[in-house]
């Protein structure tokens, strides 16, 4: 069985298991662990009410090694107070304990309801359970991502392999999230390992760019998480002269990690909550790129829209209406609108076309949409998908 997991890079172990936080019996607590020492760097959710684990992972970040991830899902760990501050170090130190290190050498994290405390001594049972299912296995590493899993109907995860300093790289993630996702850090919990030797600066420059580029562009319903976290992890068992500047090693890297993150994103957006197809918006001629990043994520986010896209409707005019109501600079006698290749909307004025032609396009699991303010020359884009019925029902009946 091919690898293709958070395990495929050399030195990564990884668990899942259910230990009792979800009532349904699916596996609810991850593992990934490196015996052998990691360079960490990890992004983190701007919501201002953040979670413990979240609190505490910027802490142990400082760390200069990481040797371990814990991750549960069901249980955000957030609004918690103090006490759920100490949970999340209980969490790290179950962890540490069960690999004889510090317990400011791992991080952690939740997904789940807000609110409520952890069950911490089922927790803390799971953590000894998965310790003793890590393994380099893509059982192991598939078994993880199921665990980190929360409305996603199905596993997330992406590999990226390369050549550096003439030997082989891999670069390997996993990602959940389904909705609460806006531009803004990225996404729900993203976990990356790798086994390229790189200076921990450079690890978190690549991590920054990568995130920006990629799932800081997607948005399923305008809203950040608190929990919202993402870490990378890199072994240095590649055995490759160690990246320590910005060379053509580490652009070659980081263009990898950007593609692979970027694949996440898409993979996000078509399992995003009621969502059955997916769009991109492209923003062109914008006078700064703040407009044209503040455009994109405006049409992405209007439920006009998304609404439409859901509908097969080649509705124009709610994009033209989204990008005229998001305070940018533009040019009406010089904007411009397409879906897909076909021009809908030119220079100020409606273009005559073909509406069973361009609603095929909008029907189609993909399609891009392309807006040109006449402004200026900075660009930008964002992943979005449709709003449906769906979407409302799942977030309903996800009772407290």
């Amino acid at each position: 069985m091919k690898n293709d997991t958070v395990t495929s890079p050399r030195g990564f172990l990884a668990a899942g298991v259910h230990c009792g936080v979800k009532e349904s019996g699916k596996l609810d607590l991850g593992l990934i662990a490196c015996r052998t020492g990691a360079a960490a760097a990890a992004v983190f959710t701007t919501n201002k009410i953040f979670a413990a684990p979240v609190a505490i992972s910027r802490r142990h970040l400082k760390s200069r090694t990481i040797y371990g991830v814990v991750v549960n899902s069901g249980n955000a760990n957030a609004c918690t107070g103090q006490k759920g501050l100490a949970d999340a170090v209980r969490m790290c130190q179950a962890t540490a304990k069960q690999m004889g290190v510090d317990p400011h050498e791992i991080l952690v994290a939740s997904t789940g309801i807000i609110g409520h405390r952890l069950p911490i001594t089922k927790i803390t049972g799971g953590i000894k359970a998965a310790a003793s299912k890590l393994s380099s296995s893509a059982s192991a590493g598939l078994n993880f991502v199921k665990a980190i899993m929360t409305t996603d109907t199905r596993p997330k995860q992406a590999v990226r392999r390369l050549e550096i300093s003439g030997r082989k790289v891999t670069i390997a993630a996993a990602v959940k999230g389904a909705g609460m996702i806006a531009p803004n850090m990225a996404t729900t919990l993203c976990f990356i390992t790798t086994d390229v030797a790189i200076s921990k600066p450079l690890l978190q420059r690549a991590l920054r760019h990568a995130i920006d580029d990629s799932l800081n562009k997607l948005t399923v319903d305008g809203h950040q998480s608190t929990n919202d976290t993402a870490i990378i992890l890199a072994s240095g068992l590649a055995e490759n002269a160690t990246i320590t500047k910005q060379d053509a090693r580490y652009k070659k890297f980081a263009v990898a990690l950007a593609d692979l993150c970027d694949d996440l994103a898409r993979q996000m957006a078509a399992d995003a909550e009621g969502a059955t197809r997916i769009f991109k918006v492209v923003v062109n001629s914008a006078a700064t790129k703040t407009d044209a990043q503040r455009c994109a994520r405006a049409i992405a986010n209007y439920d006009l829209v998304k609404c439409a896209i859901h509908g097969g409707d080649p509705n124009w005019g709610r994009i033209i209406c989204a990008a005229g109501s998001c305070s940018v600079k533009l040019n009406l006698r010089k904007l411009t609108c397409k879906i897909g290749s076909v021009m809908v909307f030119r220079n100020g004025r409606p273009v005559k076309f073909n509406p069973r032609a361009v609603s095929k396009i909008i029907a189609a699991k993909e399609h891009t949409i392309t807006v040109n303010l006449g402004a200026g020359r900075a660009n930008d884009f964002c992943y979005g998908c449709d709003l449906s019925r769906q979407y409302v029902t799942i977030n309903a009946d996800y009772h407290t």
